[in-house]
């Protein structure tokens, strides 16, 4: 919210020596997220006058066209006589009334204006646009055409209030009453103190039944709908210049006087209003929910489709306009227009001035991707007692500026409603805050806010209309907090207690980061959110249990609105990413949650926030949540080992992606089975089952390997992709959490080499797990070394895998005698399960 200093001093007699940085300090105490002061015309100096074009000779002899003008400066000049100007604008003409910069003048970005030869011609100033003197957008990117009413020679520095400061200020989600001038200035009156002059307190008549007819079908969507009619305006009236300067610093651009009105009476007050051209409106007004597949053509020309929960407003033919955040284009302002008919242009219009419901609001605004300044403020919360002092405030300047006549009808549909009380013990404030503020700090600061306050150790709070995120008890002692100055607050640490540490949850998350940090792996957090259409790019069967997911009712984005049931697809976004920007070798890593709907469907129950929740209300909310394991996911791709004058390096393959599921499950202590699988995205011939035992039972918790050529296809992915992903919930479960440290025996190792051929499609795995079986105790490690494949030396289909048994004992030295009976009792449970001989 942009709210110029200027403005602000209508309604709050700020000290004169007052700068924007002092209101700036004042109402960040205040809570107010105050982010920049502009200085507007800080490095602007004059002479800078209004002058009028006298004459236009266009100079045609140059590439582009080019006005050689006289413009009559008064005595600005010192002279009197007409400057001449050389301006290539085309949008003024002979008597218009312009601003004129003259030589010695000092533009922002410190353009200085001086006599120069130019184009044959001499020029002696400049004639300005709004975008030279950073005045904003004004609709025309043009010279700066003022009424004809303006006096010749003026000061124009004065004339459009080019000097002023302007508060740039961050409003939370929660403040939808400082999205206005009021706001701020009640703010600002606050904290210094000072009386208030509210724009809201103006004479409104009452409603009677001569108004302008409205029927409001949902009372819940609209609680107060307020219609004002105004008629025989002028056509070419335009906004005067300090209505027009107004809006521009508050970053609005003029548009037409009766939009420009409504404009300002909102960023005055605080609440979105609409003019209607009343030729245009057919019957009544009627304000309901929308019809599945209505449309609607908004104000920005896009046709809209509307959904049944839309609220509208309506004429006898339909919608006319989204309510709380656009009017529709079948009742637009006309603009002023001369045609041989005559003057044509909005003459007679119905003001709308109505409050709607959040919530509703909200979900349009979204459903429609529309953002508006009007949806901006009903969202956050208007106040509904302004809408009928609001639609005053919009007659009163449309009478005043454009000759209309207010019409003696005034329509006011109200839905009764309470005002909102809050029963508050009176040293509350005291308790949150630990400062004995005293009974009559707190009834004052709240008395300030705009609450009536009645009891004695007991308080009776009446919320104020403008103030509807005060809910709650806790609410209104933050008010007290924040207005005697969070600076005022002790600082004290909180006391830790004793004896209490990271879970084995935790610490194992930190160890398994750490390792794979360790083995080269970055972390690539990602949002827990995506599109079901992932699911078939991954190549998931119809009835893959990943394939349900939960979705969110109100998503960050429509094409990701369910949460992740695997890390797998936020993981290779953010690789292809990375390897469109440059970064081809890559290994990426993230542990988190992912969620299963569960498959009872429960819903959550609110917990209480005025105690510590039973641990039944806990188990009752935690059974109406989805079920969220964390899992541990890597991807790889490019270069595993990068080459150089130490060799030639490798690129990654499944094996590493295996790897890592390895050293996942030694930081758990879980034996981790690993053999020959097939799921989803990775290769049938090159994906690994990553299996544990639990409750005697195997359990698969996760696969690794390269990813099928489908998959990387469909999500542009480069070749030999690898990842893996596992259930690091399950892991632990079956693991061995205490750290083993390593064990050193006095006594010499064993090195037995073996070389046993077997047939192709038998997996080292289960090789390895026999001879690690049939070796016994003795056996220290166990290493695959060789993979060799020669069918004229080992036949058609055989393989030869060459192991490395090291033995050792921790009592004695190993003789050869029992090294030897220890390879051979491998070799031949090896040989008995998966066929295997020695080799030669």
């Amino acid at each position: 919210m942009r709210v110029p200093l200027s403005w602000l001093r209508e309604y709050v007699d700020l000290p004169a020596t007052e700068t924007g940085r002092d209101v700036q300090a004042k109402l960040i105490s205040a809570g107010l997220e105050v982010e920049t002061v502009e200085q507007l015309g800080a490095d602007l100096t004059g002479p800078l006058v209004v002058g009028q074009v006298l004459t236009i000779e266009e100079l045609t002899e140059f590439k582009k066209p080019i006005r050689f003008c006289t413009v009559d400066v008064a005595q600005a000049n010192g002279t009197g006589e007409p400057q001449e100007i050389i301006c290539g604008a085309r949008n003024f003409a002979v008597g218009d009334k312009v601003v004129v910069a003259l030589p010695g003048a000092v533009l922002p970005g410190d353009f200085r204006i001086a006599e120069r030869k130019t184009y044959g011609r001499v020029s002696r100033g400049m004639i300005c646009s709004s975008d030279e003197l950073n005045m904003g957008d004004d609709g025309t990117h043009g010279i700066i055409v003022l009424p004809p009413e303006t006096e010749v020679g003026k000061d124009a520095v004065e004339l459009l209030e080019l000097v002023d400061e302007v508060l740039d200020i961050a409003v939370t989600a929660n403040r939808g009453d400082c999205l206005s001038i009021r706001g701020v200035a009640r703010e600002a009156a606050i904290a210094y103190g000072l009386p208030l002059r509210d724009p809201a307190l103006i004479d409104v008549p009452a409603p009677n039944a001569y108004g302008y007819p409205v029927q409001v079908s949902d009372p819940f969507g609209c609680d107060r709908f307020t219609a004002r009619t105004v008629t025989g305006l002028r056509p070419e009236a335009r906004s005067p210049i300090w209505l027009q300067r107004r809006l521009q610093k508050v970053g609005m651009r003029p548009i037409s006087l009766a939009v420009d009105v409504t404009n300002y009476v909102m960023m005055e007050l605080g609440q979105p209003l609409h003019a209607y051209d009343r030729k245009l409106v057919q019957g009544t007004i009627g304000v309901r929910r929308a019809e599945e597949g209505e449309k609607l053509v908004t104000l920005d020309g896009v046709e809209r489709k509307l959904h049944a929960e839309d609220l509208v407003i309506t004429d006898d033919r339909g919608p006319i306009g989204l309510a709380g955040v656009m009017g529709g284009a079948n009742t637009e302002i006309a603009d002023h227009e001369v045609t041989d008919d005559g003057v044509n242009g909005t003459t007679d219009v119905v003001i709308e001035a109505a409050h709607f419901d959040a919530v509703a609001v909200a979900r349009t605004s979204r459903r429609q991707k529309l953002l508006s300044e009007a949806s901006r403020r009903f969202e956050r919360g208007v106040d509904p007692q302004a809408a009928a002092a609001a639609a005053q405030r919009t007659v009163d300047l449309l009478v005043l500026l454009a000759g209309g006549t207010a019409d003696s009808g005034v329509t006011e549909v109200v839905a009764p409603s309470a005002p909102h009380t809050i029963t508050i013990p009176a040293d509350h404030p005291d308790k949150v805050a630990g400062v004995v503020y005293g009974r009559e700090t707190v009834v004052r600061r709240l008395q300030q806010v705009g609450c009536d306050v009645y009891g004695q150790d007991e308080l009776t709070v009446t919320v104020p209309s403008w103030r509807p995120d005060l809910v709650d008890p806790n609410d209104l002692a933050e008010e007290v907090i924040r207005l005697e100055g969070y600076e005022n607050l002790p600082s004290t640490l909180p006391k830790l207690p004793s004896g209490r540490g990271l879970t084995h949850r935790q610490r194992l998350h930190r160890r398994v980061g750490r390792a794979l940090a360790g083995a080269g792996y970055v972390e690539a957090p990602n949002y827990p959110f995506l599109g079901e259409q992932v699911f078939d790019q991954l190549g998931l069967a119809a009835d893959d249990p990943a394939r349900r997911v939960v979705k969110l009712v109100n998503p960050l984005s429509d094409e990701e609105p369910a949460l992740r049931t695997t890390l797998l697809p936020g993981l290779l976004g953010a690789l292809r990413r990375n390897d469109g920007r440059g970064s081809h070798d890559l290994a990426l890593f993230e542990t988190g949650l992912v969620f299963h709907p569960r498959e009872e469907q429960r819903v959550a129950t609110h917990l209480p926030v005025d105690r510590r929740p039973t641990d039944e209300e806990i188990a009752v909310l935690n059974a109406a949540l989805p079920v969220q394991p964390r899992h541990v996911a890597v991807v790889l791709t490019g270069a595993r080992e990068q080459a150089g004058w130490w060799g030639k390096g490798r690129p990654s393959d499944w094996a590493d992606a295996v790897e890592a599921g390895r050293a996942v499950a030694r930081e758990a202590g879980a034996e981790l089975i690993i053999r020959k699988g097939q799921y989803g995205p990775w290769h049938p011939g090159r994906c690994a089952e990553l299996v544990v035992v639990a409750d005697g039972a195997e359990q698969v918790v996760g696969h690794a390997g390269e990813l099928h050529p489908r998959v990387l296809k469909a999500l542009g992915l480069p070749e030999r992709t690898c990842a893996m992903e596992l259930n690091l919930d399950a892991l632990e479960a079956v693991g061995d959490g205490a750290p083993q440290a390593p064990s050193i025996s006095t006594f010499p190792v064993a090195t037995q080499d073996v070389a046993l051929v077997v047939d192709k499609p038998i997996p080292s795995g289960e090789v390895e797990a026999a001879l690690r079986e049939g070796a016994g105790e003795l056996l220290e490690s166990l290493r695959l070394f060789d993979v060799y494949e020669n069918a004229e030396q080992l036949g058609e289909g055989k393989k030869s895998l060459a192991y490395a048994l090291r033995f050792r004992a921790g009592d004695r030295t190993l003789t050869v005698d029992e090294a030897s009976a220890a390879r051979d009792a491998a070799v031949a449970l090896a040989g008995e399960r998966t066929g295997a001989v020695l080799r030669g």
